[in-house]
């Protein structure tokens, strides 16, 4: 486990459990104590946490991690799902990508697809809020990218707020990857985070094809806001981890599923 994994998992188990000891979690990541004082000392000055004696406390940040703490979680499931979702994209396509790790690895694939990036003009059009996803584009020729406005989220790099708006109210995207924190088959697609899930929102009413991407760890949860209910969602694209009756349950409802 390399550090960035540590730090995420130590995120996550504080996360679930309110407190953490040093000695506890020296035993259950198998390192010493002065490494996970250290990790913790660092999490603290990035005000993820709150440094007690002899271990720490969580505070609000800490149950929407910053995108770079959340990279490391499920990152070869992560990577497959944004291949597979790639692999969809027809050519001269308008696709629309938001924020997040999953929306990244999508980003990725679609940059080096063999049948895409031989072209020296553009064959591909990508609609993002996303700032990161869009550094990583621009320097592709045969992407057209488009960013919306908005103002900058620092744990997520997306762009959100009445600025945004403008751009998408204009456009239509023939298929939307929406990356989300929670999918539950009965209510829908859900983010932390209320501004993002006002943007995505809209980019799925933009969008004739609703596509939801999500690691087997976010199916069957929910999150503070809802981005769309169930019934708006054509594909799910998920791991192989997902459980039978949670992959039953989304295609009764009437979305296509595929594990990989």
């Amino acid at each position: 486990m390399d550090r960035y994994e540590r730090l995420s998992t130590l995120l996550d188990m504080l996360g679930q459990r309110g407190k953490v000891d040093v000695d506890d979690l020296a035993v259950e990541l198998d390192v010493s104590a002065a490494t996970i004082r250290r990790d913790l000392d660092h999490l603290a000055e990035q005000q993820l946490l709150t440094r007690t004696r002899g271990g720490a406390v969580a505070n609000n940040v800490a149950y929407d991690l910053p995108l770079r703490y959340k990279t490391a979680r499920h990152a070869s499931e992560k990577e497959r799902i944004g291949k597979a979702a790639a692999a969809l994209v027809a050519r001269n396509s308008v696709v629309g990508l938001n924020g997040g790790t999953t929306t990244t690895e999508i980003a990725r694939a679609l940059a080096i697809r063999p049948d895409f990036s031989q072209a020296d003009e553009p064959v591909l059009t990508v609609v993002t809020n996303a700032l990161n996803i869009a550094n990583e584009l621009a320097v592709r020729p045969h992407v057209k990218i488009v960013v919306t406005g908005g103002v900058a989220r620092p744990q997520s790099f997306e762009l959100s707020g009445p600025l945004a708006t403008r751009i998408l109210e204009e456009i239509t995207l023939d298929v939307v990857f929406l990356g989300v924190d929670a999918v539950d088959p009965v209510h829908g697609a859900y983010a932390h985070h209320e501004g993002e899930a006002s943007i995505n929102r809209l980019m799925a009413r933009r969008a004739r094809k609703v596509v939801v991407i999500a690691d087997s760890s976010k199916l069957g949860r929910h999150a503070f806001a809802q981005i769309c209910p169930v019934s708006d969602i054509r594909l799910l694209i998920t791991d192989s981890g997902a459980a039978a009756e949670e992959v039953k349950a989304f295609q009764a409802e009437g979305v296509e599923v595929r594990t990989v």
